[in-house]
């Protein structure tokens, strides 16, 4: 990814018309039927990935995140011919992005160009062929399949422990909410993973005190 600031050509909208963009945003089940065949790791990310790893959707979702590997993007947009990928960074957005906006992001919405609705968020992931590279933490590199759990009908979903890390930065209230949610399902070792990433990458979070409570022995 290039960092040098944000290329010629982006959009800027307001919240307003971002959030009725979002109107139409498909489901994980939607998105995983499409991707039926796809050669390259993929997983559902953020708060839906929360919600298949309990079992249930236990909370509005204003859009649908998933995640590739950086050089497998091509493979997945090839599965959505009739859609659009708009690269998104420093509050802007590139409408069907080419070489230079995707270089310089990691973030794509795809939209749909008749109705101008998003259907689901793209994040393509750095990596080292087989091997996922944490955005937040370049340290943290793990096998894909040490990363990625499924629900009971196939589809793929980020580790639980990995979501909240990710949400760890800048907590807001739903994701607090979703750590006090999820927090009694993981297992001691589950916690222990959790405390441990979290003393690493954001020491002193509030979130540590209840994990360690609960590591257990």
């Amino acid at each position: 990814m290039d960092t040098g600031g944000p290329p010629a050509g982006g959009v800027r909208w307001d919240a307003a018309e971002t959030d009725a963009r979002w109107a139409g945003a498909w489901r994980p089940e939607q998105v995983a039927r499409r991707l039926e065949g796809l050669a390259a790791p993929w997983y559902v990310a953020a708060g839906w990935a929360l919600d298949l790893f309990l079992g249930a959707q236990t909370r509005p979702h204003g859009d649908l995140e998933i995640a590739v590997p950086a050089g497998a993007f091509g493979e997945l947009r090839a599965h959505f011919p009739e859609l659009e990928f708009d690269a998104v960074g420093w509050g802007m957005t590139w409408p069907d992005a080419g070489a230079e906006p995707l270089a310089a992001t990691r973030q794509t919405w795809a939209r749909d160009p008749a109705s101008g609705r998003y259907r689901f968020d793209v994040f393509r992931e750095p990596h080292d062929g087989d091997t996922w590279i944490c955005r937040r933490d370049e340290s943290l590199r793990l096998p894909y399949h040490r990363i990625v759990e499924r629900t009971a009908d196939g589809i793929p979903y980020l580790r639980p422990e990995l979501v909240l890390l990710f949400k760890a930065k800048a907590t807001r209230d739903k994701d607090h909410a979703d750590f006090e949610r999820v927090l009694p399902v993981l297992d001691a070792e589950r916690r222990r993973t959790l405390a441990g990433w979290l003393r690493r990458a954001h020491p002193g979070h509030a979130w540590l005190p209840g994990l360690e409570r609960l590591e257990g022995p």
